[in-house]
């Protein structure tokens, strides 16, 4: 009896090796496709995050009657501007949950113009490049391209 548990106790080296085999392929197979979704999440986030900006921004323009100005940028949306036309309904607790401008998702300031050249303001990520300009995945991610 001693002699039948003994040999059964283990994996043999080929078992080990068809596993460590069988797990290499399934990495090689799926690494790959979840390593190039982390850019896409990337660009759905800063699309939100530019739809969330922008929410902040029309209820600004709803108690004061006008967009922050470019000089004011967003962090008008945070604190009460005190350069430019100085708003006189401002929420004292700002327009933003976060009570901060955030940034894109590669860590870069959202530019913001008002009045813009699409509109009546001008809001963009410039991509994983964070230069204006590019295509694909440096393509720039702007308000009037989401809508």
């Amino acid at each position: 009896m001693n002699n039948t548990l003994r040999d059964n106790r283990g994996f043999t080296l080929i078992e080990i090796m068809v596993v460590i085999v069988i797990l290499a392929l399934l990495a090689a197979l799926v690494g790959p496709r979840i390593m190039g979704r982390s850019d896409d999440a990337k660009i759905a986030d800063a699309k939100v995050q530019i739809r969330n900006i922008e929410s902040a921004l029309k209820l600004f323009k709803l108690d004061n009657g006008f967009y922050p100005g470019t000089e004011q940028g967003l962090q008008a949306l945070v604190e009460k501007p005190t350069v430019g036309q100085i708003p006189k309904n401002y929420k004292a607790e700002g327009y933003l949950e976060s009570k901060k401008v955030p940034q894109d998702p590669w860590g870069n300031d959202y530019t913001y113009l008002s009045p813009g050249a699409q509109g009546d303001y001008d809001l963009c990520s410039y991509g994983t490049d964070g230069v204006k300009g590019g295509e694909g995945k440096d393509a720039d991610i702007c308000s009037w391209d989401i809508r």
